[in-house]
């Protein structure tokens, strides 16, 4: 059983940054690949960025891919999502899930377990 809580959310203006964390209980945390979605009013839940187990494998959303950074502290049991020139599109819930076995990342069903979500507000 792995218990995700998601941090750091809050209101930026449009061009700033934010970085948000996931901090997960439980001794496997390292065995679990991480991932960040995130889900906007009326849209459906989407894929953000994924990072393996051992951090060495990271994958982008093309919406994101040069602003966001996703890491990964296993000592802290910790994920990041370090986003820069935010724009106001980016507004939405992020949510972390983390993934026992590998799949289409890009789906949700493939992760086993969620955070509750921290809301992220870029105003333009």
């Amino acid at each position: 059983q792995v218990q995700l809580v998601e941090s750091g959310g809050g209101l930026v203006q449009a061009g700033g940054s934010l970085r948000v964390s996931c901090a997960a209980s439980g001794r496997t945390f390292s065995s679990y690949a991480m991932g960040w979605f995130r889900q906007a009013p009326g849209k459906e839940r989407e894929f953000v960025a994924i990072i393996s187990w051992s951090g060495g494998s990271r994958y982008y959303a093309d919406s994101v891919k040069g602003r966001f950074t996703i890491s990964r502290d296993n000592a802290k049991n910790t994920v990041y999502l370090q986003m820069n020139s935010l724009k106001p599109e980016d507004t939405a819930v992020y949510y972390c899930a983390a993934a026992r076995y590998s799949g289409n990342y890009y789906s949700p069903s493939t992760y086993n377990y969620w955070g509750q979500g921290t809301q992220v507000t870029v105003s333009s």
